[in-house]
Formats: structure tokens, sequence, C-alpha cells
């Protein structure tokens, strides 16, 4: 193998594969890159059996071959030649040289026929959707997947296609997040469980442009295509919680609207203290038209009033301050309006327009002490 390309274009794609390789692995070959040459490309590709991740990049290819390098050391040391072109050249004891201006550096390979063989996606049941509205559904939901493992499929976010719109939801047990987003084109009715993992890479690699990405669907497995970049994951098997009917258990004895930024400013303010009785229990002490926010310690309290609009009942709860502030951080809105069916019930964060369904999310309450 015998190449010669650009820096730049080299040190952007190792740092997209990169993302994929294994940390702590048994198996040592997948802390490698997998570099192919043929026709005028270099793909790059690595794995973790989880996650894969495809770059393609132009170069000039006097011999095609492949190789696998290892991952780490190549992604810091290509990403320092960005200014120069650079040619990488497979000798016959398997090791690498990339030469670069009057220098050059030398890697010695791993045993090619031990890298996985993992094919690529060949499905045709596929949707689309412009990379920044992905982008976004993706991150306005998994602040909210579980961290531990003693639900393991909550480790990941359930993805429900249907029609002309696509669904997120992701739970920890405590919270719920649900996100609706247009496709621009779907030929599937499905749903999948996608790990955390997979989707916070797959965020990371995404744009905000309105750009269109093909989604592809099978029964293991994800790909999202961006032509250049393929990146694929492997799904989770079980039965996702029944998401649907806790949000319609969730009945609104209690509504109130009020402004995003004066109801974050009051809980951060209230959090603070709240934080150092380790508790982050925040009282909620809804009447009239004002709801009056309080949380105490053993060195004082705090107590916010604002101001709110008010339909229903008179209302006090609490409710874990952390839960609201993560929630409240992602919303773009100016008011949003909350739900809520008594103290010992689940709330709900809506849009102020009742015709909207672009996202619900759903916190349980802390049960008071008196």
């Amino acid at each position: 193998m015998q190449i010669i390309c650009e820096g730049l274009d080299l040190a952007d794609a190792v740092l997209k594969v990169s993302k994929a390789l294994a940390v702590r692995t048994t198996n040592p070959v997948l802390e490698g890159i997998k570099l192919v040459a043929e026709d005028d490309t270099l793909t790059l590709f690595s794995t973790d059996l989880e996650l894969s991740i495809e770059k393609k990049i132009k170069a000039e290819v006097k011999e095609e071959g492949s190789c696998v390098v290892p991952g780490k050391f190549f992604s810091e040391y290509v990403k320092k030649l960005t200014n120069d072109k650079i040619e990488l050249l497979l000798e016959q004891n398997n090791g690498l040289k990339i030469k670069y201006l009057d220098s050059e550096g030398y890697i010695q390979c791993f045993v090619e026929n031990e890298y996985p063989d993992i094919n690529l996606m060949d499905s045709k049941e596929y949707f689309g959707i412009t990379t920044n509205n992905l982008k976004e559904l993706i991150n306005k939901v998994i602040f909210s997947v579980a961290m531990d493992d003693s639900r393991p499929i909550l480790r990941g976010c359930l993805l429900e296609i249907k029609n002309s719109d696509i669904k997120a939801v992701t739970s920890d047990g405590y919270r719920l997040s649900l996100v609706q987003k247009p496709l621009t084109y779907s030929n599937i009715e499905t749903s999948c469980i996608v790990p955390d993992k997979s989707l916070r890479e797959i965020s990371k690699i995404l744009d905000d442009s309105d750009e269109q990405i093909n989604v592809y669907v099978s029964q293991n497995f994800l790909m999202v295509d961006q032509g250049d970049t393929k990146i694929i994951t492997r799904l989770l098997e079980g039965e996702f919680l029944n998401y649907k009917q806790i949000i319609m258990a969730s009945s609104k004895d209690t509504v109130i609207t009020v402004n995003k930024a004066q109801i974050v400013d009051a809980l951060e303010r209230a959090s603070l203290l709240s934080k150092i009785g380790q508790n982050n229990l925040v009282k909620f002490d809804i009447k009239d038209d004002t709801m009056l926010l309080t949380s105490n310690s053993q060195i004082g309290n705090v107590k916010e009033k604002i101001s709110i609009v008010l339909e229903g009942k008179d209302l006090l709860i609490a409710f874990n301050a952390r839960y609201f502030l993560e929630a409240f951080r992602i919303i773009d809105d100016e008011f949003i309006k909350i739900n809520f069916q008594g103290p010992t019930n689940p709330c709900t964060i809506t849009p102020v327009d009742s015709t909207s369904n672009e996202y619900l999310y759903l916190i349980l309450p802390v049960r008071m002490i008196n």
C-alpha cells in the first residue's frame, strides 16, 4: 500500500473514526484503525463491536492495499501534521512509514487478518432526516438515559419511526424524555433501541446543517449514512418501558404556565442550598398566581417567589431540582407549561401551544416527610 493525501483530511478522518476505538479490551486489534487504499480513495474504519465508524477521503493511490494501525498513537501523530501532504507506505515487514516534508515516522501495524470483518448494512429500509433535526433529537433526550446497569434496556434510547415522524424516548426510572421530529422521507414503520454511547458519538459527528442524511434500520443494527461517513451501531435487545401508558396516566389537576428563564434562575438559586443537604429537594408551593420555591439545609433556607398563570387546584409538591434544570436547559421556548396530578404523581413539562407535540418531559416527585 502506498498513498498520498492531505494531512488535514487525514487528521479529520482519524478523529472521527477514533470515536469507535475499543477501550480496555481483551482483543488488542480492536484498538486499531483499519486503512484500505483502492481506486482514488483511502477508507478508514474502526469498531469496538458495538459501534463502528467508516470515513472515506480522497487520496492519490500509487499502490492499493490495507493495514491496521494502532489507533491512539496514529490519531495523536497525524493531528500534528495537518498542514502537510502525507505519504503512507506499507512495507513488507507490516510496518507503516509516514512521510511528510523532509521527515518520516514509522509504526508497526497489527496483524490484519485478526481484525473483525464487519460488513456495512445493505438494508433497503431507511428514513431521511435533516442533520440538525437528528442532532437535536438526540441531544434533547440523551441526558435522561439511565447511568447504572440495574436495568440495561434503560441504557438505550427508544426510536419510533411512524408515518412522517420520529420519536425518541429515554428514561432513568425517575424521569422520562420524549421528543418528536419530522422526517423528510421514510419507507419503514418500526422501533428500535439504540445504546446511549452510540447516540452520543453520532451527535458529536453530526453538524448543524439542514442537509438530509439517511438512517438505515435492520433487526440488529442501525446505520447513519452521511455519504463519506457511515456510523453503524448494534441495537439493544429487549422491551422498553411502556411510556405511552405512563404518559396517559398523567392527568392535569393543576396546570401552570411560567417564564422559563425566571423559573430556571429561581431553581438554580434554591438548589444551591438544597445541595448542601445532599438531597437536592425543592418544594413547589403553588397558590393563586404565584409559585413559592423553598429549599432548606442545616445552614439556612431560600425562598423564591415567581409569577405564574394557574389553572386548577393549589398544590404543595417537592422535586429533585436537578431533573427540572436539566430539562429546562434544552428547551428553547420562552414560556412552558407544567402539568401536575397531585402531590405524589409525576408532572409533565409540555409546550404552551396545546397543538404542539414536539416534546414532553415527565418527572417523579419526592415524597415529603412532615
